[in-house]
């Protein structure tokens, strides 16, 4: 295959001689590392090199009138100058773009706080190999040893990769950003399937991972659940650690930030009326900030823009746009929902794209606790529940962000500061809005990776919360 940056170069050429009005181009290249393993044995490893391809060609429509776009993708070897003959027939059959703006220019680019992405440009991209998986394999080796002396059977998969983006386009922008992404997933479960429990974490530098932190915690979590207690539906306090918050924060980040959907009244920030929102209401008495940041230490991510297609919060006429932190929560109110330029425009608010990391922090403490791990917490509990992961989260309804799930690989007893078994599993019902507005203490915000949707939102800091009424709705089969 041609270097990426050719690809980009023939594009553009490509586009421009056979009558394009603009041209964005995106070429994605990634290279993964993987194992996997179940019934204490490794049953897949490898590693994997992808290219994806997206070229974006805009045709004038008419006088006064917003270009067009047309939108081709391939993957692997393809043919460059097809693509863009097939954006720009797309273009051609197509109204013109309700989301048009500007393009973002080269230059401005490079000095709006994206000059590194600029200079990455001409490097070639980051590869990976199964050496970066190391620390898990030797640690798998004896892990396997003892599940089987324990009767126990480990399952779960570790993974590694790197995305090399370079963005290209007709108004001189040339972009690159490699972004590294890994994870380990552990679950254990008793050979008789009364017990099991998981543990995960992501990292940018998976050599950082102590795979035996995470298998001591899976140990001790099979532990307590050597005491079974059968539990009916019912509100109780929970101690939430910082994974199952960043499944139920980051539901709400995809389902609820949407500028536009809460103005067309499809959302929990939707105002009461027509056509506004509850930006600036408070939604929480405790000091909750929920942002991201591509900048954020440790969660470090994509600082420009780059979609393949517009939807009602992103636009790829937005490509290349700089990015930098936004607040969507600040200090418990309501503060930016997400908008692209052209949306941002016709609102008169704030442009807020979609950054690919969420981090919430309140204060150390907040609600009356001191903070700290959720041990601490834990400690500080005469009676609750645990849970350490949630599963299967769905969305119920819009209008509240009510969402449905399962507990999941445990969820234990807490009597007296101390963990005295594990419960059957329960279906919830719960809004993460109102999870934040019925905290009563805060934990310390850590690295946390969601059960559910750490796979899509892998660069995530949470605390643990303590909730004094959480929704199990009823009581669950699921093991």
């Amino acid at each position: 295959m041609i270097e990426a940056q050719a690809v980009v170069e023939v594009a553009l050429v490509a586009a421009a001689r056979n009558g394009a009005d603009g041209c964005i181009v995106l070429v994605d290249e990634s290279s993964h590392a993987d194992v996997r393993f179940a019934l204490n044995t490794t049953t897949t490893n490898g590693v994997r090199r992808d290219r994806s391809v997206t070229v974006i060609a805009l045709v004038a429509t008419g006088r006064g009138l917003s270009p067009s776009v047309g939108v081709a993708r391939r993957s692997g070897v393809v043919d460059v100058e097809q693509m863009v003959s097939a954006a720009l027939t797309d273009a051609r059959g197509a109204p013109p773009a309700e989301d048009a703006f500007t393009l973002v220019d080269g230059m401005g680019a490079a000095r709006a706080g994206v000059g590194a992405a600029a200079l990455a440009y001409g490097r070639a991209p980051v590869e990976t190999d199964l050496s970066v998986l190391g620390g898990v394999l030797s640690g798998l080796s004896s892990a396997f040893r003892r599940a089987a002396a324990h009767e126990v059977v480990l399952a779960g998969f570790a993974e590694y990769g790197v995305s090399t983006l370079y963005l290209g386009s007709s108004t001189g922008v040339r972009l690159s950003y490699a972004q590294p992404t890994g994870s380990v997933n552990l679950v254990g479960r008793s050979r008789d399937g009364a017990r099991s429990a998981w543990t995960g974490i992501g990292a940018e530098r998976i050599g950082e991972i102590s795979f035996g932190v995470l298998e001591d915690e899976l140990w001790r979590r099979l532990a307590w659940a050597e005491r079974s207690l059968s539990l009916d539906a019912g509100r109780y306090e929970v101690i939430l650690p910082p994974s199952g918050v960043a499944d139920l924060m980051g539901s709400l980040f995809f389902y609820g930030m949407g500028g536009q959907d809460a103005e067309d009244g499809r959302t929990v920030f939707s105002a009461s009326g027509d056509g506004g929102t509850r930006t600036g209401e408070r939604v929480s008495d405790v000091p909750f900030t929920l942002y991201s940041d591509p900048f954020e230490p440790g969660v470090e991510c994509l600082p420009f823009v780059a979609v393949g297609s517009s939807d009602s919060e992103s636009s790829v006429f937005d490509n290349a746009l700089p990015l930098e932190r936004v607040d969507w929560i600040k200090d418990g109110y309501l503060a930016h929902l997400r908008y692209h330029r052209a949306g941002a425009a016709r609102s008169g608010v704030d442009v807020a794209p979609y950054i690919d990391n969420l981090i919430l922090r309140a204060g150390d403490g907040v609600g009356g606790g001191v903070g700290g791990t959720v041990d601490e917490m834990v400690a500080r509990t005469e009676r609750g529940l645990l849970l350490t992961c949630l599963w299967y989260i769905r969305e119920v309804d819009p209008a509240t962000a009510l969402l449905t799930g399962l507990t999941r690989d445990g969820v234990y007893v807490i009597e007296d500061g101390v963990v005295v078994g594990a419960a059957n599993n329960f279906r919830f019902n719960e809004s993460p809005v109102d999870l934040l507005a019925r905290a009563t203490e805060v934990g310390t915000s850590v690295r946390a990776l969601g059960r559910e949707l750490g796979e899509y939102l892998n660069r995530c800091i949470m605390p643990a919360l303590r909730i004094p009424d959480f929704n199990m709705s009823s009581v669950s089969q699921a093991s």
